[in-house]
C-alpha cells in the first residue's frame, strides 16, 4: 500500500479570484520589484488587496528568488 505525504508546514492555499485589476495590480508589483522601484510598491499592493488579492499572492511576489542581489 502506498502512502501519501502531506507537508503540513506550509498552509493550504485556496482558490482565488481571478479580478482583471487584481492580475495588472499584480503584474505592476512584479514589473516595480524587478526595476526596483520600491516607493511604487505600497500603492500597488493596496490596489491588488482591494480587488481580491490574499497575502500569499504578495508574497510570493516579494520573495521571489530572480530579485536576489548578486
Amino acid at each position: 500500500m502506498m502512502l501519501k505525504t502531506i507537508n503540513v508546514s506550509q498552509p493550504k492555499r485556496i482558490a482565488v479570484m481571478k479580478h482583471p485589476i487584481k492580475l495588472t495590480a499584480l503584474l505592476y508589483l512584479k514589473e516595480a520589484l524587478l526595476k526596483q522601484r520600491y516607493e511604487l510598491c505600497p500603492e500597488i499592493i493596496a490596489v491588488a488587496k482591494e480587488y481580491g488579492a490574499v497575502d500569499f499572492e504578495v508574497s510570493d511576489l516579494l520573495e521571489d528568488q530572480r530579485r536576489k542581489p548578486g
